[in-house]
């Protein structure tokens, strides 16, 4: 059933997001990777409405159910979001992290908005869903959980949240992936390496806080493309250019006491694991208007 939800997240991912398409064939053309399926996951991300009977609490559950480990959480204070990231249940699975929005913490009027929407699902969804049953939950992964919202609610909320913006128009689509630099070929196995080859074929970094983003302890190291625009369609058929996802990068380097071994043993238990909430805040950028307005 992991297998079949998780195809069906990137199915849909890759035909709304043209630069997977893209960065894929730039990786196959220069020998990076043979097939699609040779390119190492590392995480995808999810975002959330921090409401009762939504939000982390309720998505967890068909992670929870199949198998993944509830980690450590990160709390992002000025963008007003908390997230969790999930340990998979073997490691040919992603990594998911999954971020709510604090609702109660933006103005009154941005409540107001979100909650005409967000109530019009009176229960947690995942409560009612058989999670053994694979084409229900890719369905529900992929279905409006309300109703489609005005130009005008949208613009309201991304003037003072562009993630809440993001959240009430795209739902629970998938906000990224992210490729795994450390094994691949020896000249590309770096963010730094790999963010030239991406900007070689054309491909617009988030450089928010610089292009790489590094955590303290500078063994996690992270990049992205900027979220695309794309046309959306609003009620009563007005019609805006949104940003869509995108595509993120990481290389995870030896923890110190595994430096001693050799290459063709290292294994993802030797690496640095869990996320850096500094990286993640600048990430986020990658579908605000900040970033989108330079691709």
């Amino acid at each position: 059933m992991l297998d079949y939800v998780l195809n069906g997240l990137m199915q849909r991912y890759q035909e709304r997001v043209p630069d997977v398409a893209g960065i894929i064939a730039a990786m196959i053309n220069r020998n990076l990777i043979q097939v699609p399926e040779d390119i190492e996951n590392d995480h995808i991300a999810f975002r959330t409405m921090g409401v009762p009977q939504l939000g982390i609490q309720s998505l967890e559950k068909i992670f929870l159910h199949y198998g993944y480990t509830k980690r450590d959480p990160y709390h992002f204070k000025e963008k007003k979001l908390d997230a969790w990231w999930y340990a998979p249940p073997a490691p040919q699975y992603p990594r998911i992290f999954i971020s709510e929005l604090r609702v109660k913490d933006l103005s009154e009027e941005a409540q107001r908005i979100i909650i005409s929407y967000t109530d019009e699902v009176k229960a947690d969804p995942v409560s009612k869903l058989d999670l053994d049953d694979g084409p229900a939950v890719d369905t529900f992964l992929h279905s409006a959980l309300w109703r489609t919202p005005t130009l005008e609610d949208y613009q309201t909320l991304a003037a003072e949240s562009e993630y809440a913006a993001w959240v009430i128009y795209n739902r629970y689509y998938l906000n990224h992936f992210t490729i795994s630099l450390q094994n691949l070929p020896e000249g590309y196995n770096t963010v730094a390496a790999f963010n030239q080859f991406l900007e070689k074929e054309g491909f617009t970094l988030n450089n928010s806080g610089g292009k790489i983003k590094e955590s303290p302890d500078g063994l996690l190291l992270q990049s992205s493309t900027v979220a695309k625009m794309i046309p959306a369609t609003f009620a009563g058929n007005a019609t805006h250019s949104i940003a869509g996802s995108y595509v993120e990068f990481a290389e995870r380097r030896v923890l110190p006491q595994f430096a001693h071994l050799p290459a063709g043993e290292l294994k993802r238990e030797h690496r640095r694991e869990g996320f850096e909430a500094g990286n993640a805040d600048r990430i986020f950028e990658s579908t605000y208007s900040s970033q989108t307005g330079k691709s």
